[in-house]
């Protein structure tokens, strides 16, 4: 009888501990927690727009922040999807109209934490074999895939989609009783496109990424 128990309650302890690991930490709806919230996006978007590589900077965030146990970011593939590259496009990495170019989406995961989703075209030509090879069949980043050319990457275009703080948030009357309720972050935070070039200025490709609430999925600095 008592061995059956044991059984049933390390069964138990183990059930909530997977369903506590599975629910991402909340973070409290109070201006402390929104100002918090507010200064980190500000700070990774600004290091991702400084940094040449954007999966570099993202397995920084994760590892400062122990979100996984090996701070690793990994691309989900996500096949059966194509998008054609426009003229404009084009013009940006300097190719020929029937210049083959490559498309590949991904989620960039770190451990089971979603940090963004990327649109990427790439022109296959400029790459070296082993390279295409890691894009087309492996979860390789793309950034992390051509390291050997040195990439560095030149942001066209950065928008922020989500601001924890409501516009004139200083001038607002002071903040009421403090609230139990959770802050609602939507799925994206703030995008990114940009051209990536060689070490010699030669651009191989573009990515378009939009940064999701996953970065968020660690506990709130508030409720240490």
């Amino acid at each position: 009888m008592q061995r059956t128990f044991s059984h049933w309650a390390g069964a138990l302890l183990l059930a909530t501990a997977t369903a506590c690991a599975a629910e991402p930490p909340a973070w409290p709806d109070n201006d402390m927690a929104r100002l918090q919230a507010q200064a980190l996006l500000q700070t990774l978007n600004a290091n991702i727009l400084a940094s040449t590589s954007a999966t570099l900077s993202l397995e920084k965030w994760c590892g400062d922040h122990a979100m996984a146990a090996e701070p690793k970011v990994v691309a989900r593939l996500l096949r059966g999807t194509d998008k054609p590259a426009t003229a404009e496009l084009r013009a940006r990495l300097e190719v020929a109209p029937d210049t083959p170019i490559q498309y590949r989406r991904v989620q960039l995961y770190c451990g089971e934490h979603l940090l963004s989703e990327a649109d990427n075209w790439y022109v296959p030509s400029r790459l070296t074999p082993a390279m295409n090879r890691l894009l087309e069949e492996t979860d390789t980043p793309f950034g992390k895939a051509v390291l050997p050319l040195a990439p560095y990457r030149r942001t066209y275009a950065a928008t922020t989609l989500w601001s924890p703080l409501p516009e004139h948030w200083e001038n607002s009357p002071p903040p009421a009783a403090a609230s139990a309720a959770r802050m609602a972050i939507p799925d994206a935070l703030f995008e990114h496109s940009a051209v990536l070039y060689t070490r010699e200025h030669q651009p191989i490709a573009e990515v378009r990424e939009t940064y999701q609430r996953g970065l968020l999925e660690f506990r709130p600095p508030a409720a240490r």
